[in-house]
């Protein structure tokens, strides 16, 4: 199956949890196919608001929860001074970039590791100097790397035990549930392959709250000594305060750990927030970073659109999370490869379909489009009106094929119709899917031999 590889920030650390939760590897698989599904049906609900470390560690702070002492730099000046300022020889500087696998990553320039520990302010400024400025490329970025900004300087602490732990939203729970291990510091899905009895869940009931006897439970299970069970259960019971005030969708703490000094700690953290929130969590919501996002991602929530960029040739604009899903379904039955998840939703205006259009076509690998809208709620008119406003506007040169049914169906075909545009329309969707896939190899093949191709439409 082609990995669409656009997806991976939206659904990789949910199936991770999915992987902790329910082990085995069949379950693992057909929990997948479940949460692709379930994902389908409710796109519209983006759960994709991610924030830098610092950031993170600031949420923690300020409610109360232990965390290393440590500042954000932009400049190696700003890292020496701010190493300075911590006044201790054993320093992490730490590449601020929203991916994973930063310690195994690699810089522009050849520096290895995006998590450095050094022992001088000089050395904290000549490590930030490699960093700040340049791409970190990770497992995660792949080959277009996410540019480091920034670099979080914080005290070294040394654990004496390392854990993991998380809470994040399950359908299979119905609400929460607390994530815990005794395994720390490395990759959570390679303890539940190998281990599973390591991995502890307590759910919580979201309208009675986490108690403390639950707290208690995990931190036990989880193999903290029993003179710091309290501590750590306190601990857990802040963060799941923290979970419900920002309406987090995921707090993931690796390493929480027992330090030198005999004090539990949250040394790293990842939180994740639901942006349906995003009207009462402002202060959340100001904080993210769109440089370590898709330009095309920002140009969809300014023009509030579902979108996510995929791999192949064909561009897609559907309205509705599951019609989407399954447009991209057929062009993959008919050989075709989807360039694109697009949603308008429900309520789009022409403009914001001519905005779709846009997104569509800034990715150059686009040989052709599919619009495939269902009338209910939306307009087929409305549609027709920005499908042609779009193609006029941006001066289309691909072949545009389009299906429409439903609401004021006769009325968008006759605008199209009357149109002078070269847009193809198609009342059955599987002929509308054979068409595209056909028009984009076309396109494809004309390309590589470096022939122009016009197309009229048929009389």
């Amino acid at each position: 199956m082609t990995q669409w590889k656009g997806w991976a920030h939206c659904v990789t650390f949910r199936l991770r949890l999915l992987t902790v939760i329910h082990p085995h590897p069949t379950m693992t698989r057909i929990l997948s196919v479940l949460f692709c599904v379930h994902f389908s049906a409710t796109l519209q609900q983006q759960r994709n608001l991610s924030l830098h470390e610092y950031m993170s560690i600031g949420l923690l702070r300020e409610a109360g929860i232990s965390v290393p002492a440590g500042t954000v730099a932009s400049t190696p000046e700003e890292a020496y001074a701010a190493a300075k300022q911590l006044g201790s020889k054993d320093l992490v500087v730490k590449a601020q970039v929203l991916a994973g696998g930063r310690g195994k990553g690699t810089f522009e320039g050849g520096l290895k590791g995006g998590v450095k520990i050094v022992y001088s302010p000089e050395e904290a400024r000549d490590i930030s100097s490699q960093m700040i400025g340049r791409k970190l490329y990770t497992k995660q970025t792949g080959e277009a790397g996410r540019i480091c900004n920034q670099v979080f300087i914080c005290e070294r602490r040394y654990p004496r035990r390392e854990y993991y732990f998380a809470i994040t939203m399950e359908r299979s729970y119905q609400g929460p549930v607390l994530i815990g291990s005794s395994q720390g510091g490395v990759n959570i899905e390679d303890v539940a392959a190998e281990n599973p009895d390591a991995i502890v869940k307590e759910p919580i009931d979201i309208v009675e709250g986490i108690k403390k006897d639950q707290a208690v439970n995990v931190a036990k299970k989880m193999g903290f000594p029993d003179s710091l069970v309290n501590e750590a259960a306190e601990m857990m019971m802040k963060l799941y305060d923290v979970f419900i005030k920002y309406d987090a969708s995921m707090v993931e703490i690796n390493p929480m750990v027992e330090d030198s000094s005999g004090v539990v700690m949250c040394m790293d953290a990842k939180i994740n927030f639901d942006s349906n929130a995003a009207y009462r969590q402002q202060k959340v919501f100001s904080m993210r970073d769109w440089s370590q996002e898709d330009t095309r991602d920002r140009q969809a929530a300014k023009a509030d659109l579902n979108y996510i960029g995929l791999d192949g040739t064909i561009g897609c604009l559907v309205n509705g999370a599951g019609l989407a899903m399954a447009t991209m379904d057929i062009i993959k039955l008919h050989g075709g490869t989807p360039a694109n998840f697009l949603d308008v939703g429900g309520g789009a205006t022409a403009h914001q379909v001519t905005e779709a259009f846009k997104l569509i076509t800034s990715d150059r690998k686009v040989q052709a489009i599919l619009v495939n809208i269902f009338g209910g709620i939306m307009r087929c008119d409305v549609i027709a009106q920005g499908i042609i406003m779009a193609v006029s506007d941006l001066d289309l040169k691909i072949p545009i094929v389009v299906r429409l049914q439903g609401t004021r169906v006769d009325d968008a075909k006759a605008l199209i119709a009357a149109s002078p545009l070269k847009i193809l329309a198609c009342d059955d969707l599987d002929e509308a899917a054979k068409m595209v896939v056909k028009l984009s190899e076309i396109v494809s093949l004309a390309k590589e031999a470096q022939v122009d191709v016009k197309f009229q439409l048929p009389i």
